[in-house]
């Protein structure tokens, strides 16, 4: 049996199903969260406390009495605005609230993408075949253990803009304010969707100019797009971008490697197959390496030409050319953006999740040229996938056995790097006092501190080489609570420490074997 074998409206009705049930069990264990969507809703937790709109207050590191102020422009405000939303309407703890969200963008990514599919000429089949394929790659996965932020929310609206740009017929009003918003609404959801922007929008300008000759025609549909697009990236500049640094500001000049362009290259099938999810990542590892630096790299290699062996192969072999030429302007684009972040050094990681709606944009190409290959090869690219999904679903639970151990403090979120009796001891104190600073070297925890301020230190690797400008606190301000795990005993407690000149005599409190506290008044 070939891959288009299956009846689609059973995968329309076990979906559904599968989303609620998921759904019922983030609910029942609220997921951990992410460093980029954490400082989020400390950003949350200021304007909460007075900030203006989008920006941090934390302690200030010349003077610890007073507040510094700082517009985050690192990341858009529709992670932590989105999850406070749910969280207000229906009264919910932030976990249970990012729950029902992640069960909400969910239902409508996959919807999204199952229309876009289908508008770009692909069969209801095949488009209900490939939305089981994006559920069975780890990056859908991921939001249910651990709380992504603007990577999730992205999803719930890439499909849905792709459906409405080929949608366009013709340029009228609606045409215009559904290009302008679009930039508005994919940026609040993430910024990177600005690349996704423009390669959609190249997308339907190829898409409405192709048929004609005439160099005016191409000339005019290029106004008519380009005028919102521009409209829209220039109040992204001027009202967010402009008042702070962001991924794309900070360089450190040029350096090439093997792997600056081919990662971009291999970037669809690392995606789709979740190779660098599965591997902790191949270039920039989000736990422990699974491979080292020399097998990471012939893997690299390896999917670098296969990725262009089968695009290559889907955009010869297509019978449908409109979504040949979208998935070719979206590999292009996404090289050469991504590409270029590389070879400057921009603060971009060599991460797949950068590049997931490449390896979502494959998957009706895939499904559809190995379904009109000999059967063994139908069967063996079918048995790779039940491997992945398979890996993906013992991923699945053991981070929702994981979670369920985990601390929960007010917020409801799961708490992996404290224990249930030292967050309580925390925030007991933080009951206790409204004039004291708690200190953490994770972001996640501070959320916790409902009444005092709260400073996050970067980690100390052992190498103990730390930049002292990034830890350094002068002056005085009521109560230093400085809560480290137990691995920092030693030099790294003292450096901390030592950070925070204006306090001496430290009082340690060992709060049982994995956390120490340290206390000064």
């Amino acid at each position: 049996m070939k891959l288009l074998g299956v009846n689609h409206k059973v995968i329309l009705i076990i979906i559904p199903i599968l989303l609620v049930l998921l759904g019922l069990i983030v609910f029942i264990v609220p997921p951990a969260l992410f460093p980029d969507p954490s400082m989020g809703f400390h950003v949350l937790r200021s304007m909460q406390a007075g900030a203006p709109f989008n920006v941090i207050s934390s302690p200030d590191q010349s003077d610890i009495s007073k507040n510094y102020h700082e517009f985050l422009t690192w990341w858009s405000p529709g992670q932590y605005l989105v999850p406070h939303l749910i969280a207000r309407l229906f009264q919910l703890s932030l976990g249970k609230a990012i729950a029902i969200c992640v069960t909400l963008v969910n239902f409508i990514g996959l919807t999204g993408f199952y229309f876009f599919f289908k508008k770009i000429g692909f069969t209801a089949k095949v488009a209900a075949i490939s939305l089981m394929l994006i559920i069975a790659q780890q990056a859908f996965i991921i939001p249910y253990i651990n709380y992504n932020g603007g990577e999730l929310l992205i999803f719930s609206f890439e499909g849905w803009f792709l459906f409405g740009c080929f949608s366009i017929k013709k340029f009228n009003l609606t045409s215009f304010l559904f290009l302008l918003l679009s930039g508005w609404i994919g940026f609040f959801l993430k910024s990177s969707f600005i690349w996704m922007y423009g390669a959609g929008l190249l997308s339907l300008w190829y898409h409405l100019s192709i048929d004609s000759k005439k160099m005016g025609i191409w000339l005019k549909n290029g106004v008519w797009i380009g005028i919102p697009a521009i409209i829209s990236l220039a109040v992204i500049q001027m009202v967010f971008l402009s008042k702070g640094q962001s991924p794309v500001t900070v360089s450190t000049g040029l350096k090439l490697t093997l792997a600056t362009f081919s990662f971009p290259i291999a970037a669809p099938l690392l995606s789709f197959f979740s190779v660098d999810e599965l591997l902790n990542g191949l270039i920039f590892h989000t736990g422990k390496p699974i491979l080292e630096a020399m097998p990471s790299l012939i893997i690299l290699i390896f999917f670098t030409l296969l990725s262009l062996v089968i695009i290559r192969q889907i955009i010869s072999k297509s019978l449908n050319k409109t979504y040949s030429n979208t998935l070719l302007i979206f590999y292009v684009v996404a090289i050469l953006f991504f590409g270029i972040a590389y070879l400057r050094q921009l603060n971009v990681s060599m991460e797949a999740r950068h590049f997931r709606i490449l390896g979502i944009l494959i998957i009706p190409g895939i499904v559809y040229y190995f379904n009109n290959l000999k059967k063994i090869y139908a069967y063996l690219f079918s048995l790779i996938l039940v491997v992945i999904f398979a890996l993906n679903c013992n991923y699945l639970i053991k981070g929702f056995e994981y979670n369920k151990e985990c601390a929960r403090g007010i917020t409801g979120i799961a708490q992996p790097n404290i224990d249930q009796p030292t967050l309580n001891k925390l925030m007991k104190l933080d009951a206790e006092n409204t004039n004291a600073i708690f200190v953490f070297v994770n972001t996640d925890i501070g959320l916790e501190i409902n009444h005092n301020r709260v400073i996050t230190l970067p980690t100390i690797d052992d190498n103990l080489r730390i930049d002292s400008e990034d830890y350094t606190y002068e002056g005085h301000a009521g109560p230093l609570y400085i809560l480290l795990p137990a691995n920092y005993q030693g030099p790294k407690e003292t450096m901390i420490m030592k950070s925070f000149p204006g306090y001496k005599g430290f009082d340690i409190n060992p709060l049982g074997e994995k956390y120490t506290l340290y206390m000064a008044k």
